[in-house]
């Protein structure tokens, strides 16, 4: 199994941001996809997390903010970011889950990418 995401960066609160995640070694389109972020000093968090059929799960700070979405044609899952707030800084980490479910946990991480937003 490999997840190579992208689109993570530096922008200024308010801003927007994309990243996507590539899988490659599974089928994909069998398994929920979720985002993941760890920002220094606090636990890791669930961002996002979409099942196999479309159900999605979001972290309630950022519900209404971010998208999640999948396009089981290209193996990719994508996390829009919008309105981004300082408090979004953190290392985001694409995942597999361990079921086609929002509920099975994830089982496989990409590495991470950074965002940064300034204030």
């Amino acid at each position: 199994v490999q997840l190579q995401a992208s689109g993570g960066g530096l922008v200024q609160a308010g801003g927007s941001l994309t990243q996507s995640c590539v899988a490659s070694g599974f089928t994909f389109g069998a398994y929920a996809m979720g985002w993941w972020r760890q920002a220094p000093g606090k636990e890791r968090e669930l961002v996002a997390i979409v099942s196999s059929s479309g159900d999605k799960y979001y972290l309630k700070s950022v519900r209404g903010r971010f998208t999640i979405s999948r396009d089981n044609s290209k193996n990719t899952v994508y996390l829009q970011m919008n309105s981004l707030k300082p408090e979004d800084t953190a290392t985001y980490y694409c995942t597999k889950g361990k079921t086609n479910t929002v509920y099975g946990g994830a089982d496989y991480w990409g590495k991470g990418t950074q965002v940064t937003v300034s204030s």
